[in-house]
């Protein structure tokens, strides 16, 4: 099985399962990873998921360059034949942690920049090298990743392929925490609980309002923020929330 797929509660987590392979992406992982995000998107019971790999080395090392690269190729004027998933294709509005455990090269830290929250194990290692391989990143890492840190910095990682450790991408706000790998998906989970704790309708209508808004000029992002305000105002979870405030009272929220 090249993807665990697992359910707890309303927490679902996703485990890239090659480590022989340091996790790398071929396509068997890649069509299961994304059946798994569809059924995590269309699922009400589950509310935030969580992405790792298997092991302690690494994440994801990227695509198989034996057998996904060659794939690649054959797809040419093909742009949207992979399945949808966190890479592209697939609007998913629920929250999303990447539990980065090590290596994440390539299509790993692209597969972690698809994700809203990264938290790094202290071994953790990040980089685009795919200009060493004479091809460039085509999972999101050009613009994803020019995105989530400065240009500059952006731009040497990615015209270089340049790696950086964990305490690097801290400093430059790829990740929001780094932490001991033994600690890595016990701190995952408590961020996912943390999120549980939210009305989950409102943190979907935050992630649209965010991700939508960006690249936008100031006002149409203004814009966008005002229909999600008048969307989440009508809904049972509003409702709930503001009440419980109001009554002193833990809320119950119920995605709807």
């Amino acid at each position: 099985m090249a993807l665990i797929y697992k359910k707890e509660g309303r927490v679902a987590t996703f485990t890239i399962n090659r480590p022989e392979a340091f996790n790398a992406m071929n396509s068997e992982t890649y069509k299961e990873l994304s059946d798994a995000l569809i059924d995590f998107k269309d699922d009400d019971n589950l509310w935030v998921g969580i992405v790792t790999g298997a092991g302690d080395r690494a994440f994801c090392a990227g695509a198989d360059i034996k057998t996904m690269l060659p794939a690649i190729k054959l797809t040419k004027d093909q742009p949207w034949v992979d399945p949808p998933s966190l890479y592209r294709g697939l609007n998913l509005w629920k929250p999303v942690i990447a539990a980065v455990n090590g290596l994440a090269l390539g299509g790993g830290l692209e597969l972690a920049l698809g994700c809203d929250i990264k938290i790094a194990s202290e071994n953790a290692v990040f980089g685009l090298p795919e200009v060493t391989l004479g091809l460039i990143p085509g999972w999101g890492g050009t613009q994803r990743l020019p995105r989530a840190i400065p240009v500059a910095l952006a731009a040497e990682m990615i015209l270089t392929g340049k790696k950086i450790d964990a305490k690097e991408a801290y400093r430059i706000g790829l990740v929001s925490k780094v932490v001991s790998l033994a600690d890595l998906m016990k701190t995952s989970m408590e961020t996912a609980e943390a999120l549980l704790k939210a009305g989950p309708l409102a943190v979907r209508a935050a992630k649209k309002a965010m991700m939508l808004g960006l690249g936008e000029p100031l006002q149409r992002g203004l814009e966008i923020e005002r229909d999600m305000i008048d969307y989440i105002t009508h809904t049972e979870d509003f409702t709930e929330g503001t009440t419980a405030f109001v009554e002193k009272r833990k809320p119950e929220f119920k995605a709807k």
